[in-house]
């Protein structure tokens, strides 16, 4: 089974346990993220939406928040003594998707019990 849905302004096409680099959105690694406007669902039989699947998303688990590598945009105007050079990194979400719902189904898995708790409790048995 796969679906292509939209995020960040772009469309993704995505079948289970697929590692996908979206644009940044809002989680901690481990953390369920959940993609509500679906496109497309397809497997034995193609479902396109109009223009979404109502009652279709897509459950994802964050793997890491991340920054692309650096783009250095540079301008020089000759024989004037001018020039402009910025840099540039684009923020990224790398999820993995879980899985694909439909009929309004929620996601099977939760997200883990915040970091913040487990950490503590680790340090002090060392």
């Amino acid at each position: 089974m796969f679906a292509v849905f939209k995020t960040g302004g772009k469309q993704y096409r995505v079948a289970a346990n697929d590692v996908i680099e979206v644009e940044k959105i809002e989680g901690e690694p481990g953390a369920i993220v959940e993609f509500g406007e679906v496109l497309l669902v397809g497997g034995e039989r193609v479902e396109p939406g109009t223009p979404t699947i109502a009652g279709a998303s897509i459950a994802a688990e964050v793997i890491e928040q991340g920054r692309g590598p650096k783009i250095v945009a540079f301008k020089k105007r000759r024989r004037k003594n001018s020039r402009r050079k910025r840099g540039h990194r684009q923020e990224f979400t790398l999820v993995r998707i879980a899985e694909i719902l439909t009929e309004g189904r929620r996601p099977s898995r939760t997200a883990p019990a915040s970091a913040g708790d487990t950490v503590p409790a680790q340090s002090a048995q060392q």
